[in-house]
C-alpha cells in the first residue's frame, strides 16, 4: 500500500438497488470503504453479503437497524454496527435528515457478494 489522499470532492455518489446512495472512498483487494446515505423514511432492502464482513459507522442522522437475530435497535452518530458475512441486515432512516454512515468491508465489497434476502427466500420456496 502506498500513501494516498482521497479528496471528497473527487468522489461520485451512486444510487443502489437497495435504496441508498453510495460513495466509494477507497478500495483494494482486502478492504473497501464507502459512505452510504439513506433518505428520510427509506428502509434499505433486506440483504446479506457472501464471504464479506461489514462494519457500519454512523456519522449523521437517526436510524433503526436489523442485524441477524439481534433486536431492532435505534442508532445515531458515533454508533458502530458489526455485521458478519452471511448475516441478514437492513437499516431504516427514522429521522428528518439524511442518515449517513461509512461501510467498511473486508475483504472488499463486490456486486457478486450481494444477496437480496427476498430473492433468497423466494428461491427456497420453489
Amino acid at each position: 500500500m502506498k500513501p494516498k489522499i482521497v479528496k471528497a470532492d473527487s468522489l461520485k455518489e451512486n444510487p443502489t438497488v437497495e435504496r441508498c446512495l453510495i460513495t466509494e472512498n477507497y478500495s483494494n483487494e482486502n478492504i473497501s470503504i464507502a459512505q452510504a446515505r439513506v433518505k428520510p423514511g427509506i428502509t434499505t432492502l433486506p440483504h446479506h453479503l457472501i464471504d464479506v464482513n461489514e462494519i457500519y459507522l454512523i456519522t449523521n442522522g437517526e436510524g433503526q437497524v436489523d442485524v441477524g437475530d439481534l433486536k431492532t435497535t435505534k442508532v445515531t452518530s458515533g454508533d458502530l454496527i458489526v455485521i458478519p458475512a452471511g448475516c441478514p441486515q437492513r437499516i431504516s432512516n427514522i429521522g428528518k435528515n439524511d442518515l449517513v454512515f461509512y461501510c467498511v468491508c473486508t475483504p472488499k465489497f463486490t456486486s457478486e457478494c450481494y444477496r437480496d434476502e427476498r430473492e433468497e427466500k423466494s428461491s427456497q420456496m420453489h
